[in-house]
């Protein structure tokens, strides 16, 4: 069978798609975590919870290949059932 052009070899994936695809994931989770501490319970006033969200389903802008790319290169790591959180650093 040929390749689609959903799943693109990693050879394929140039390093600046990965590195603005690694740039939204960071902004997703970003915003993903401010929404979280928005909410009632987590204001500077009750407490100042942290979010507990560490991993997040990255955008759908970019095909699964580059996410397994980024996980290759130690960037991010794959948690489970498509969720991603950030590598170690």
């Amino acid at each position: 069978m040929s390749e689609t052009q959903e799943n693109p070899s990693p050879a394929t994936i140039s390093p600046e798609e990965l590195k603005q695809a690694f740039k939204a994931f960071k902004k997703r989770l970003k915003a993903t975590r401010l929404d979280d501490e928005s909410r009632v319970g987590h204001g500077p006033m009750s407490g100042g919870n942290k979010s507990s969200i560490d991993a997040i389903i990255p955008p759908s802008q970019y095909p699964a290949a580059v996410w397994q790319e980024l996980v290759r290169q130690g960037k991010l790591k794959y948690v489970t059932q498509g969720f991603y959180e950030l590598g170690s650093p």
